[in-house]
């Protein structure tokens, strides 16, 4: 084969640390709209971002050469900074240190932009943590819970 050609797209998760409400409603579209930025800014494709107060659900196109460990780097690590120098008052603003990342096919992206669209939704219904859990069993992902949450 004389050249190369994926179609890579990563739905990554993870919380503030402690699962803290720091992303109210009024910021949170600000929030979802710099992370966005941010994939931009390092050649990524953001195709949705969203959650509620304590969590982010990121659906990413990545090229081969970026693994879900950087983009997650990324995602974390930019927008800690920003909402810092943005919000002041959140000074104890902090991402979880983990993070979930799971791979989606082209044929369920539509699926997984609706979901991230309608978490406040969803979390009427279901926290973070059981939403979590059950992405963790769907995906057959092997865990020890007592080093999930951190």
């Amino acid at each position: 084969m004389a050249n190369t050609y994926t179609s890579l797209f990563y739905h990554i998760v993870f919380s503030t640390k402690h699962r803290v409400r720091y992303i109210r409603p009024e910021i949170e579209q600000r929030v979802w709209e710099y992370m966005g930025g941010v994939m931009r800014h390092h050649k990524l494709t953001a195709l949705q971002i969203g959650g509620v107060d304590d969590h982010i659900h990121a659906l990413i196109m990545a090229p081969p050469t970026i693994a879900p460990c950087q983009i997650a780097q990324y995602l974390k690590g930019d927008s800690s900074k920003w909402i810092h120098e943005t919000f002041p008052e959140l000074h104890a603003f902090a991402w979880q240190e983990g993070y979930g990342a799971f791979t989606v096919s082209k044929s369920g992206l539509a699926v997984v932009i609706r979901y991230i669209q309608n978490q406040r939704a969803h979390h009427q219904k279901q926290d973070f943590q059981a939403e979590y859990l059950d992405f963790l069993h769907r995906h057959e992902v092997d865990y020890d819970e007592r080093y999930v949450w951190g």
